[in-house]
């Protein structure tokens, strides 16, 4: 097995890269990581520069696997937050960037982080990806190695090669098997429920009208529209819309049936936008823009609707994104993330372990207290004495 370095997804090739992955996760597919390289989502200019680390049979060149890499110069759009660190790295003289990071630009979604070919032996192309990256990471000085979002089988992996696996929280929907979303309702507390009627009652008497498009149905000219209210939500929070308008029109129309597209219109004008991805479990919320304040229409739109979507198509789980306490009240419980971490200096890993351990302590209170809000009633069980 021979390890190398790419950096670009297009010198892998679709064909190549279908062989180690044949799932159906909207963002491990090759057209939606291609289409970021090609239309300037990721690159030097947003400090994601590709270097994805590849394992090919040397004799055959056939690819067994893949793990997709980043030299970071930042830490902007990980979503597993490391700013603390590389402050005190700094403060104490060393470079913490650039460092390599394996995940999906600007998408706090687990999954799969190495894709191995199914004819290939897992375990030995896993040992012979971390090794090369490893090997790579100290033969050009970078300070350390992230994986964020793995499964947590990965997480165990990396621990064998003295990764410190780190715990953290986002808010997931999950379909109990609903028919409708007053089913879904009915599971919830009184107070809940009436909480999220009112919500929805705000919302409707202001009048607004929807229209729920997958990729392939987009026209073209809704594309900037659906554009500007994804940037002003950037804009408005001082932050950087990364992902560009010829990326968002790509993708619709070469993966148009796992993009979806929720718009909402007041006198036929176009006011509000949510963009998700889907696969054949998951719906992902991802992007969220407004011409301006209304009120509960965010919820209703990124929220309600994305519930309703579910329920309907069958959908088993809803993850509307990162961070956000207010979701539990409106159905989103605690769900369990992952990453694994390797620091280069050896005094400066043994902090980072140190403050890991605490924050899990932590993270695992806070989980625990998160549970005792949930939205849901409890169900007594009688037993039998």
């Amino acid at each position: 097995m021979q390890f190398k370095i790419v950096n670009s997804i297009a010198e892998i090739g679709r064909e190549r890269w279908q062989k180690v992955y044949s799932g159906d996760s909207p963002f491990l597919r090759f057209e939606f990581l291609q289409a970021q390289e090609k239309y300037g989502c990721v690159g030097e200019h947003v400090g994601w520069i590709p270097y994805h680390a590849v394992i090919e049979d040397q004799s055959s060149s056939e690819l067994l696997g893949i793990m997709p890499l980043y030299i970071k110069t930042n830490s902007y759009g990980e979503l597993v937050f490391d700013w603390a660190w590389a402050n005190a790295y700094e403060r104490t003289g060393r470079e913490y960037y650039p460092k390599l990071v394996s995940a999906i630009p600007y998408t706090p979604v687990t999954g799969e982080r190495m894709l191995i070919n199914p004819s290939a032996n897992r375990e030995s192309v896993e040992k012979k990806l971390i090794e090369g990256v490893l090997k790579d990471a100290q033969a050009h000085n970078f300070s350390s190695i992230h994986c964020l979002f793995p499964e947590l089988e990965l997480c165990h992996v990396f621990a064998n090669y003295k990764f410190e696996k780190r715990l953290g929280c986002q808010f997931h929907w999950h379909n109990e098997g609903y028919e409708c979303f007053d089913e879904f309702l009915s599971k919830l507390t009184s107070r809940k429920r009436k909480n999220i009627r009112k919500e929805r009652a705000r919302v409707k008497a202001q009048g607004f009208q929807y229209r729920v498009l997958q990729g392939d149905e987009i026209e073209d000219e809704l594309w900037p529209v659906i554009y500007e209210f994804y940037k002003k939500t950037f804009d408005e929070k001082g932050g950087y819309a990364t992902f560009t308008l010829p990326f968002f029109k790509n993708i619709s129309e070469c993966m148009g049936e796992q993009l979806l597209v929720i718009l909402a219109y007041d006198d036929e004008k176009p006011v509000a936008s949510a963009i998700f991805y889907k696969d054949s479990h998951h719906l992902y919320g991802r992007h969220w823009g407004c011409l301006d304040q209304f009120d509960s229409l965010h919820f209703e739109v990124c929220y309600y609707m994305g519930i309703e979507y579910a329920i309907k198509h069958g959908i088993k789980h809803f993850e509307p994104g990162a961070q956000g306490e207010h979701k539990i009240s409106r159905g989103f419980l605690p769900a369990l993330t992952w990453s694994s971490h390797w620091i280069k200096d050896p005094q400066f890993s043994l902090a980072i372990e140190q403050f890991i351990e605490r924050e899990r302590i932590y993270m695992k209170d806070y989980i625990q207290e998160l549970q005792k809000h949930s939205p849901f009633k409890v169900i007594e069980i009688t037993r039998e004495k």
